[in-house]
């Protein structure tokens, strides 16, 4: 009975302790990381000031420089360390003041990348219309492993201008965002292009209405109802009529009937923008009865 009673004592002296030490570590202040998913003196992003020099030691912009005109294409070049590429090449993307990503550029080295030290590059990059006459820059290290703290990146400002004699026009394409599952397969939106002067500023909109929208817009909802490689055989405007003949590839393997009427809208609406053209006339191979038929 004495042992029971021992074994009981001891037990409940053990509960106590326990007790005891589990609520001293429960009253223990529990220490956080607000950055947990930050490291420290890892990623060199540019948007972090204690990283500027750190970036600055990998990777120099000689072209343009901070706050610099820049016209379309812009033209990007420099010197980086080795550790900067992947495969020769890292990744430059333009945006404008409103953060929206106008276009991207591959930079590649121009000798061998394989090295710890500094290594020429350039890179030429086509944008889309800014819409604001700030924007800037971003050029990243090239990461293939996709690690955050393996992430780097320099931001430079610069300010977008025409090129002198250049002339804005517009291209028409439809839209999945707008115009979801072409609800309405007539409608077109708007985007702007900047051309080269010229007295054939109607032939010059159908020619960049011809090559599509950019990757950038693709992944904003854009899209051509228009094959590619179709050629203008001619272009001509009478009496507020636009007369325009295309080749076969025009109508090659088009089928359906709203997208042959996205494609009229699309050729339409990008010659109706000139106060000359009121009218539009298709035609394909001088042929204007039989074209894009469903």
């Amino acid at each position: 009975m004495n042992k029971n009673l021992i074994i009981l004592f001891l037990s409940a002296v053990i509960i106590m302790i326990l007790a005891i030490v589990g609520l001293n570590y429960a009253k223990k202040p529990v220490l956080t990381n607000n950055n947990q998913n930050q490291p420290i003196n890892e990623n060199l992003n540019v948007n972090d000031d204690t990283n500027d020099d750190q970036v600055a030691q990998m990777i120099v912009v000689e072209e343009p420089k901070v706050n610099a005109e820049v016209t379309n294409p812009i033209t990007v070049a420099g010197r980086a360390r080795g550790n900067w590429f992947f495969e020769a090449s890292f990744p430059i993307s333009v945006y404008n003041a409103d953060n929206q990503k106008l276009g991207i550029g591959i930079a590649q080295a121009k000798s061998d990348w394989m090295t710890e030290d500094f290594v020429d590059f350039e890179a030429e990059i086509e944008f889309s219309n800014p819409g604001t006459g700030d924007g800037y820059l971003l050029v990243q290290k090239d990461n293939p492993s996709g690690l955050p703290q393996y992430d780097a990146s320099l931001k430079i400002p610069i300010k977008f201008v025409a090129a002198t004699g250049d002339l804005t026009v517009k291209v028409f394409f439809g839209n999945e965002n707008f115009n979801p599952n072409a609800m309405d397969c007539s409608l077109v939106y708007p985007i702007e292009r900047q051309v080269a002067k010229t007295e054939a500023v109607a032939r010059v909109a159908l020619e960049s209405l011809l090559v599509g929208p950019t990757e950038i817009e693709k992944q904003n909802g854009y899209y051509t109802s228009l094959n590619t490689g179709v050629g203008i055989n001619s272009l001509k405007i009478e009496n507020a009529t636009a007369y325009v003949d295309f080749d076969s590839q025009l109508e090659q393997a088009v089928g359906g009937s709203c997208r042959v009427l996205a494609i009229a809208s699309q050729i339409r609406e990008t010659l109706k923008q000139f106060e000359t053209v009121e009218d539009v006339v298709i035609s394909v191979d001088g042929r204007t009865e039989d074209i894009l038929q469903p």
